[in-house]
């Protein structure tokens, strides 16, 4: 009996297969540069992603002869390019809380003389979409695009308290995945998150990223069915001391989002 000779229907589906795999592993590439790098080396994508050596100089070939990765030629390394960098700040632009919050966090900052931000989840960290510093010598030096641990951090925490419970539950079962070591670290850490979230609307991180670091956090649900986000406020210890964040700096945080709240129902 003749075999029965594949479907153009299942053949596109293979060959479609294949072209939604190549697109997310190119994405890992991009994913693996971090805000304070410039330049990364075919290694450091191998051992960033886990993908095998051919396949990373495959993709960051074609990569970077579409624009979205710049090829150093003398250092031979990539670094991010024009195209990466537009995309991001087209998705940036459409989404109306970015626009919006930008005065908001500035004035945040000015007010606590700290520094301000506005983030969302990537992956299983959470990432800078806006941020503003005070005026001042002293201040943390993170800009949009920076990459924070989710657990450890109060935009982290905030995110998670806001979650819906199902939602966090798989996200927590990911972050343990990667971390076992710290299974019950994270989860005492998400379940005072959470009880702080209740009693003050908003949680503290003292020390758990960096143990100089003192910050808190709130997540924000915009109105216009954008995605979940978070706001976070904070600094150095010696400017922002505990007691700080759980008065004057929480106080002025939820007022900030009552602000970011009101212009986007008034937009």
């Amino acid at each position: 009996m003749r075999k029965r000779s594949k479907s153009a229907e299942d053949a596109n589906g293979g060959e479609e297969g294949v072209a939604a795999g190549s697109l997310l592993r190119g994405l890992e590439i991009l994913r693996a540069f971090k805000a304070s790098e410039s330049t990364l080396g075919n290694q450091d994508l191998i051992e960033r992603t886990g993908l095998p050596k051919a396949t990373v100089s495959r993709l960051t070939y074609a990569l970077a002869s579409s624009g979205y990765l710049i090829y150093n030629e003398s250092l031979g390394r990539y670094s991010i390019g024009p195209s990466t960098i537009s995309l991001g700040y087209s998705a940036m632009s459409s989404i109306p809380v970015v626009r919006m919050v930008q005065p908001l966090l500035q004035g945040l900052a000015d007010k606590t003389g700290v520094a301000a931000a506005l983030g969302a989840r990537s992956g299983l960290e959470m990432i800078y979409l806006a941020n503003c510093r005070a005026f001042g010598p002293v201040t943390l030096q993170l800009n949009v695009g920076s990459q924070l641990p989710i657990w450890r951090t109060a935009m982290g925490l905030a995110y998670l308290a806001e979650m819906i419970p199902q939602a966090r539950e798989e996200l927590l079962a990911q972050l343990i995945a990667r971390e076992p070591a710290n299974a019950n670290a994270i989860r005492d850490s998400v379940e005072e998150a959470i009880q702080s979230y209740r009693t003050r609307g908003f949680v503290c991180s003292f020390g758990t990223w960096y143990s100089y670091i003192n910050a808190i956090g709130v997540a924000f649900r915009p109105t216009d069915g954008s995605p979940l986000v978070a706001l976070t406020c904070g600094g150095i210890s010696d400017i922002v001391s505990r007691d700080d964040c759980l008065t004057t700096v929480g106080d002025a945080l939820l007022r900030t989002k009552q602000q970011l709240q009101d212009l986007l129902e008034n937009a």
